[in-house]
């Protein structure tokens, strides 16, 4: 098979959802229809269960929500599929945020009975800021929910997105019968304790084979109904509309079920894009089909593997082929480095990788040369698009009772600092000793010391301290004018890369400090 063909049989997304809309339990059904696996799992497996392959951390295990992004590559219908699973609570979102940059398209899950919810809504902002085609499933249609037109309708006014139902739900709860599929012209009907549903090939929506079938003639009418008003409505499905993320291909089903699970999966497959080309620092694009190799690390793991203490740098390719033992340039290091040991994963296993292409997703056996955001190239020099640090809400210090192993403890934060479970900020005038740790949300500290724990078998207390806003400065004069301001030198900091950072209390104090100095310029974020 020819390098272009490589590239272009490769299909690398993500799923998006609010948490508990379902999305583990689809991931889970989607490998198993993949035949990634041969059994789904459960997304909080009981004694003589299968947990959900995803969530491969004894922690997420025990609760049944994924905390960390896992990626899952395999192959379906002549397909390479790399899957990106994200974590499925709001506290992790920056973990989401830097896995959608490495994802080509989305797929957007939503609960019926409740509709676009806040996280997905966030989530989406970041798809359409990278006008990324997207994919949309209402999941558990089995319960009792919106009606499907008013799910649309939530969709396209929430999201300023047009949907397009490839499939059509018959009835929803418990009288939810099965899916007819416009595209097709095909109807899914589905029983209670079966995978498999029924399949009929029809000559259209109004298939008299399609009302004996139904038999409840008010379920019927109302199909009829609303099917008729959709197919006299809808324009022609646009997949230049869908690549540029204006129109959304939108499927129905039970993920608990696998019910239209195997019908997302085709749409996806005939449609999903291939590798998209990337901007540069500079704004110029790179193309996926460059010969010339390039990539991006978008992720860090550290403790894969808690026996051998690694670090695993996750990279994905962007351009040319990558070959395991292969030298690389390191841009931000302006460097050389020999890319020995290399794999592929799902989810927490992993196998040795010798070749992969523009979309695929490599792991790196990191020793401390790489940082979230860094670009590496074959022999060009240049570098993507930085990677954005999200502003966290949450700061704190952590004290351990044995002074002996203060020191252990701070190799323990640097590694998760490097993979970005937390941000680390120190004084200039004391030094990294003793150091403030911030996060986006609560649940990343009772993950921090359970992870403590755990890897590292040590046990740390966290003090919680006052701050809850943290601004950046990069503008020159206003580091200037922030040095001569009265408190200026109480409220600097330094983050983990060197960067001056500003610590407050309160909104009310970073807007009296912006009142009495207008020529400060704030940064929400920090650019990796």
């Amino acid at each position: 098979m020819s390098f272009i063909e490589e590239v272009n049989r490769r299909r690398t997304f993500a799923i998006i959802s609010h948490p508990d809309a379902g999305k583990t339990t689809i991931t889970e059904k989607i490998l198993f229809e993949g035949s990634a696996i041969r059994e789904a799992g459960e997304v909080k497996g009981k004694r003589g269960t299968k947990t959900a392959t995803s969530d491969w951390m004894a922690l997420e295990k025990e609760r049944g929500v994924s905390v960390t992004s896992s990626v899952m590559s395999f192959d379906h219908k002549g397909l390479r599929i790399n899957l990106l699973d994200t974590p499925g609570h709001k506290d992790f979102s920056e973990d989401t945020y830097r896995t959608l940059i490495a994802a080509d398209s989305a797929a957007m899950l939503i609960d019926a009975a409740k509709g676009v919810e806040t996280q997905t809504r966030k989530l989406y902002e970041v798809c359409k800021l990278k006008k990324m085609p997207i994919f949309t499933f209402a999941n558990k249609m089995d319960r009792e929910g919106k009606d499907p037109l008013d799910l649309i309708d939530d969709v396209e006014k929430t999201l300023e997105m047009k949907c397009y139902p490839v499939t059509w739900p018959i009835g929803i709860g418990d009288r939810f019968k099965g899916l007819y599929h416009r595209h097709n012209k095909e109807l899914y009907l589905f029983t209670k304790g079966e995978v498999q549903p029924e399949r009929l090939k029809v000559t259209g929506f109004d298939d008299p084979v399609i009302k004996t079938r139904i038999a409840d003639s008010e379920l019927y009418d109302q199909f009829m109904e609303t099917i008729e008003l959709l197919e006299g409505a809808l324009d022609p499905f646009s997949v230049d509309e869908f690549n540029q993320g204006l129109v959304s291909p939108m499927t129905f089903g039970s993920a608990k079920n696998n019910w239209g699970v195997d019908l997302f999966l085709s749409l996806f497959c005939e449609f999903a894009p291939s590798p998209r080309d990337r901007k540069n620092h500079e704004g110029q694009w790179h193309s996926a089909t460059d010969k010339g190799f390039s990539g991006f690390v978008f992720k860090i793991q550290a403790n894969m593997d808690k026996n051998h203490r690694d670090r695993v740098a996750f990279i994905r390719v962007c351009s040319g082929t990558f070959e395991r033992g292969m030298k690389v340039k390191h841009q931000r290091l302006d460097r050389e480095l020999r890319l020995a040991y290399a794999n592929q994963f799902f989810a927490g296993e992993r196998e040795t990788l010798d070749k992969a292409y523009s979309g695929d997703i490599v792991g790196a056996n990191d020793t401390g040369h790489f940082q979230i955001g860094d670009t590496i190239t074959g022999k060009s020099k240049f570098s993507f698009e930085p990677i954005p640090r999200f502003s966290p809400e949450l700061f704190g210090r952590l004290s351990i009772k044995d002074p002996l192993k203060r020191k252990k403890l701070n190799e323990a934060v640097q590694h998760l600092v490097d993979e970005g479970l937390i941000q680390f900020f120190y004084d200039p005038n004391i030094g990294r000793q003793d150091g403030i740790l911030g996060v986006v949300g609560e649940l990343q500290f009772d993950v921090l010391l359970r992870r403590l724990l755990d890897e590292y078998k040590l046990e740390a207390k966290l003090e919680r301290l006052p701050y809850s806003v943290a601004r950046w400065i990069f503008d020159a004069e206003s580091m200037q004018v922030f040095n001569e301001c009265p408190k200026g030198a109480d409220t600097l900091y330094m983050d983990h890369y060197d960067k001056p950072v500003v610590l407050l209390d309160s909104e009310w104090d970073e807007n009296w400090l912006k009142r009495d100095n207008p020529n400060i310029k704030f940064s929400l974020s920090a650019l990796g």
